[in-house]
């Protein structure tokens, strides 16, 4: 068997090798190493695979949420609500921002913001809602916008987790993660679902007027040279970054069935059983694309089975171990431990399991025998 990855890039490397190194080749012979014709591509197929108006490629996610709230002209004590179950990127954007971090719950069933969390942490002084889509799980966005509507607040998707995957509302119609709110941010990380090999970012939006102040606020604040309308930052998705990405980008929707169809395979072999809560899924599943495969171990010893795992040679990790808001950067006397039975909770039982798109079935079984044996 095939040593066990929990993303396995260099086997999915072995599949594009020569469309990426040929993509990688062109821009070291044209030197077009900033801003080069690869970013433009690259952003105007993504614009049509997202169905947004546009797409401001930047540096990594992390930059995209900051210059986000940048764009929106957030000032220094509004204040905004996001998830206390996710990485500390979203939270820290607000904060670097002099904006007021609002930590709230998440719901269960699908590791999200809650809706009803959300609602009683609304003040006159809220400004927007950041819903993260964990794990790749779409949040409640027809929910979400029609609350943010209700208190005229802004609403920032962190998309980092989540790209390709589809929003369905009620009148039956679908859209991507991401191009919903005002303004969606994701990360190209190279262990995403669509992963550069370093560092990139985008935003995204179809407000004109929006977009054109973030191209401006990427680029140091200009739109002509040495012309600086708006404060900036230097935070550009570069040439070879971008080149990669025109590689992967029409592969994403095959490398999140992939993703799905490793997750079903997981979700059967641990069908019924009285210690593990195991992802939902189902055969037309298309709301979820499974950047993490992620377990609740209840009743059980989580950590124990973690390293039963481990010695095995089976990589895992617990995402994310301290809620947010009992990190030391982010403690704050507003925050009540009853405040956060749900995240609370799943600190101590969450487990993801290996999770990418060259997942087999024999190491799909090797990992699920090796979790049953212990929890037997």
């Amino acid at each position: 068997m095939k040593k066990i990855q929990m993303v396995d890039l260099k086997s999915q490397y072995d599949t594009i090798k020569d469309v990426v190194n040929a993509s990688i080749q062109n821009v070291l012979d044209t030197n077009t190493y900033i801003n080069g014709p690869e970013v433009h591509t690259f952003q105007k197929e993504l614009e049509t695979y997202l169905g947004v108006k546009h797409v401001i490629p930047c540096a990594n996610g992390t930059d995209a949420l900051q210059i986000a709230m940048m764009g929106l002209g957030l000032q220094p004590g509004d204040e905004v609500i996001t998830a206390d179950f996710t990485f500390a990127a979203t939270v820290e954007v607000i904060a670097l921002l002099q904006l007021t971090p609002v930590l709230v719950d998440v719901d269960m069933h699908n590791m999200n913001i809650s809706l009803e969390a959300i609602k009683k942490a609304i003040t006159p002084k809220t400004k927007a809602i950041v819903p993260v889509h964990l794990f790749g799980r779409a949040a409640n966005m027809e929910a979400i916008m029609a609350l943010a509507n209700e208190h005229n607040l802004y609403v920032i998707e962190d998309n980092a987790q989540a790209i390709g995957a589809n929003c369905k509302f009620s009148d039956g119609t679908k859209k991507k993660a991401g191009s919903i709110g005002h303004v969606g941010a994701t990360s190209f990380f190279p262990s995403k679902n669509l992963g550069c090999y370093g560092d990139g970012g985008a935003i995204f939006t179809n407000d004109d007027a929006l977009a054109h102040t973030l191209r401006g606020i990427v680029n140091h604040g200009m739109y002509e040279r040495y012309h600086h309308d708006v404060v900036g930052v230097n935070s550009r998705l570069d040439s070879i970054q971008a080149a990669v990405l025109n590689a992967k980008l029409p592969l994403l929707d095959q490398y999140n069935k992939a993703r799905q169809d490793a997750a079903r395979k997981y979700t059967l072999a641990f069908q019924g059983h009285a210690n593990i809560v195991a992802p939902s899924i189902c055969d037309v599943c298309d709301c979820h694309v499974f950047h993490q495969y992620t377990l609740r171990i209840i009743n059980a010893d989580r950590n124990g089975l973690m390293q039963h795992l481990l010695d095995k040679g089976i990589p895992c990790a617990i995402y994310y171990p301290i809620p947010l808001h009992a990190q030391k950067a982010y403690l704050d006397p507003r925050y009540k431990e009853e405040d956060f039975p749900v995240t609370n909770q799943l600190a101590k039982e969450v487990l993801s399991l290996p999770m990418h798109t060259e997942l087999d079935d024999e190491q799909i079984k090797f990992i699920t025998d090796s979790v049953l044996e212990f929890l037997k």
